[in-house]
């Protein structure tokens, strides 16, 4: 009978502790100020969606904090995503948005990348992402084809980015022939190197930001669209060609499949592993009711960028599915990526 008394005591302290840990947790960013850290520097895709969702989720943060952003450009979002796996505070008043393919370089063997991303908290990504190849209409490459024989030169951020990896990784398994300038602190960057003539192409235009900018070249005569990159084409782009298509066998297929996974987790923001699960439940749901929130889309249309949200524990599993792929198709990835 003792036994059964101190058993139940023992369950309403450990409910009462549950209780009060909930009710801590809730009331936590009271009063706090959050930081949203931006990988890449200002001006850029992820730069833009960054700062119109700090514009409006702190309103949907339990005790309304407020929530400023900083840009922590460096090795295309290296540098961010090692301090929020190492160095930053672990509390939730902490998170970032970071390259979508950092999540995969310590798949790819990258060893500068100092996290694992299967224990990092991933919050959810803002869109579910379609790039595109361009090229300047006077580079000698014309149409996807002429890839295969003929040199183009593109820019590119730093390890990690998509435009330093994807037209490393095309070199690698489709024999194309991208010559790549890689160090461009941002997006931004490469597009105003693609302007000046530095570059003569871009292999990770971001579809859902800069349309306005993209679609006005392309009316100026200055760049022609090549090839979409993702897993499925997008809508709006039904008759330009998607990279899986130009997979001639099975190797091929797994290779760009693992490669463009990163697409459905478009705009990743992540959070420091070891937050409390509470919190980064909280900042999930925050980020959840954001993309419902009619001021934020309003924000977000006015700057021409596609809301087509993700949530944070599908991008969880996406992370640990990619790293039960088999060997001999993560070594191709790896061999790229190290050239």
């Amino acid at each position: 009978m003792l036994a059964k008394k101190l058993a139940t005591v023992a369950a309403c302290l450990t409910f009462g502790a549950m209780s009060l840990a909930h009710a801590d947790d809730h009331n936590f960013y009271e009063g706090k100020t959050v930081q949203l850290l931006i990988g890449y520097s200002a001006g850029g895709g992820y730069d833009t969606y960054a700062r119109t969702l700090a514009r409006h989720i702190g309103k949907h943060i339990p005790g309304n904090p407020e929530v400023i952003t900083r840009n922590v450009p460096g090795a295309g979002s290296l540098v961010l995503m090692n301090q929020l796996a190492n160095t930053l505070p672990k509390d939730g008043t902490v998170f970032g948005t970071v390259s979508r393919g950092l999540a995969f370089e310590p798949l790819f063997g990258n060893d500068k990348a100092f996290f694992d991303p299967t224990k990092t908290s991933w919050l959810g990504s803002l869109n579910n992402e379609t790039s595109l190849c361009v090229a300047s209409t006077d580079a000698k490459v014309q149409k996807w084809q002429d890839l295969r024989d003929t040199e183009l030169l593109v820019g590119a951020t730093g390890s990690g980015g998509d435009s330093n990896v994807f037209p490393r990784v095309l070199n690698e398994v489709l024999g194309f022939k991208f010559e790549v300038v890689a160090g461009y602190p941002g997006s931004n960057d490469i597009r105003l190197a693609l302007e000046r003539g530095e570059v003569k192409g871009i292999c990770s235009w971001s579809y859902s930001s800069g349309k306005e900018q993209r679609q006005s070249a392309i009316g100026e005569g200055n760049i022609r669209n090549l090839f979409q990159m993702s897993l499925r084409k997008h809508p709006d782009l039904p008759d330009l060609p998607l990279v899986i298509d130009f997979a001639e066998n099975q190797k091929q297929r797994e290779v760009l499949r693992l490669m463009f996974a990163r697409q459905t987790m478009g705009r990743p923001f992540v959070a420091p592993a070891d937050v409390p699960e509470e919190r980064i439940a909280i900042l999930r749901k925050a980020m959840a009711d954001t993309t419902k929130d009619a001021d934020f889309l309003a924000d977000a249309e006015k700057q021409g960028l596609d809301i087509d949200f993700v949530g944070g524990e599908e991008i969880q599993e996406i992370v640990i599915e990619a790293y039960q792929y088999p060997a001999d198709v993560i070594d191709v990835i790896k061999r790229a990526t190290s050239s």
